[in-house]
């Protein structure tokens, strides 16, 4: 579906603002609802028995999984350049006799493997791995991308006592490269009813709210002449990346408070004394709903256009770049079931929106959590007032408390991976709550054109 329009032609009467938030804030009370219904309810889970051979597949490969976080952390690699840290990952699992597809669903450096029968019930438990320039795993992925494989191959130390089928996925470029979207239009969640994962963060949270994302070039052209003595010849392109800017910075007042846009200036001339004909801006504009997210970018489009109409230039506009992120859409089912488990480490977890909800970033999961029911766990670390994407956030995601947490987090994915494939009605709650926030969403046309 195409969610763009074109100015209107009668300029008159003001655009009429869009109501769909006030409709997704009663949705939101009954997803609440539901969510603490599912927090309440009593699921049959996985066996004891397979729930204690778990926490001794993770006991047995702590080791090598606190090494493989270390090694990680001390060689990071940015988006798709990952071809070290993946090579090391394929490594340890083929070394527990496990075959892993490499370069698998179309990118070089994501990879693939699977355990248990293939026509039974299947769960994905997913791996991130790529680092910053210049400040290495200062989002912690050395974190994500160990805890995953450690849950993947507890499951899979399972042996004839699997319940069902699990896949792991090493997926590169989160931060910003939308990895798991380039995977998923490759078939990589094709018959997965389930995807889970953790994230480093400072509190403990099984729903953390994560905002879509999507990225925008205005590009604007305009005439070049001399700056002193013809100016009236030109149209100036650095005029129209100003009004932009203005006309974004206005329009905050107007957007609500499940929003953001933020942009840079990437091109605005080369000499004082010429009018520039070529100037550019990149926003990122984010919102905590997919709705959100069409009608800001309907908003920005609207700007840029008016920008270049008071200006007399052309404008050309560029949509995504990299995949879009649409928000993570939360489970309560799932959730509940994080929460459980992880309690059982001695961890507590808190409810959804004790922390604020202004540390919201954005994330690729979300793109599979529209897909697929999902669980995008945060946790904590450290204690320390720590902000993500530094070089202290990444010296804490090879702390002490790191490494127990790495530990923690794959027993607790694998443990609530078991409850999902060994239970049916928990399958059934989390298939029931994916489809009353809306299903699936076909996420390559769902901005349309814009």
């Amino acid at each position: 579906m195409s969610h763009t329009h074109d100015l209107p032609s009668d300029t008159s009467a003001p655009l009429p603002p869009d109501g769909f938030l006030l409709g997704h804030l009663a949705e939101e009370t009954r997803r609440r609802a539901r969510t603490a219904r599912a927090a309440g309810a009593t699921t049959t889970g996985a066996p004891a028995e397979v729930l204690a051979a778990l926490r001794e597949a993770v006991d047995d490969l702590g080791p090598t999984l606190l090494d493989a976080s270390h090694d990680l952390a001390a060689h990071p690699e940015v988006s798709f350049e990952e071809h070290r840290s993946a090579a090391a990952l394929a490594d340890l699992v083929e070394s527990r006799g496990i075959d892993v597809v490499r370069a698998a669903h179309g990118l070089a450096t994501a990879l693939r493997a699977e355990a248990g029968p293939a026509d039974a019930p299947t769960i994905a438990v997913l791996s991130e791995y790529d680092a910053l320039p210049g400040i290495g795993h200062g989002c912690g992925h050395n974190v994500i991308a160990t805890a995953g494989l450690g849950a993947f191959l507890a499951l899979a130390a399972l042996g004839d006592r699997l319940p069902g089928r699990v896949v792991w996925l090493g997926t590169p470029a989160e931060e910003g490269g939308g990895g798991k979207e380039l995977m998923a239009a490759e078939g990589a969640f094709d018959g997965v009813g389930a995807a889970l994962m953790v994230h480093p963060f400072t509190f403990d949270i099984a729903e953390p709210l994560f905002l879509g994302r999507r990225q925008l070039r205005a590009t604007f052209r305009g005439i070049t002449s001399h700056a002193s003595a013809q100016p009236f010849m030109g149209r100036n392109a650095l005029d129209a990346v100003n009004l932009m800017y203005t006309g974004v910075g206005l329009h905050r007042q107007q957007m609500p408070p499940t929003d953001r846009v933020h942009g840079v200036v990437t091109a605005g001339g080369e000499r004082p004394n010429v009018i520039p004909e070529h100037a550019e801006m990149l926003f990122y504009l984010r919102s905590e709903h997919p709705e959100g997210l069409a009608v800001l970018s309907d908003r920005l489009g609207d700007i840029a256009r008016g920008a270049a109409l008071m200006t007399g230039c052309g404008v050309e506009l560029a949509w995504d770049e990299a995949p879009a992120y649409l928000p993570v859409r939360g489970n309560g089912p799932l959730a509940a079931a994080w929460t459980t488990r992880y309690g059982e480490r001695g961890r507590t977890v808190l409810p959804p929106d004790v922390v604020p909800r202004l540390f919201a970033g954005s994330t690729d999961f979300g793109n599979v959590s529209f897909r697929v029911p999902g669980v995008h766990a945060m946790v904590s670390i450290t204690d320390a007032d720590l902000s993500l994407h530094t070089r202290e956030f990444a010296d804490a995601a090879v702390s002490e408390e790191a490494d127990r947490v790495v530990l923690d987090s794959a027993w607790s994915l694998a443990a609530v991976a078991a409850d999902w494939l060994s239970d049916p009605d928990l399958r059934d709650a989390a298939a029931a709550d994916f489809e009353a926030a809306g299903g699936a969403v076909d996420m390559p046309s769902y901005f349309g054109e814009a």
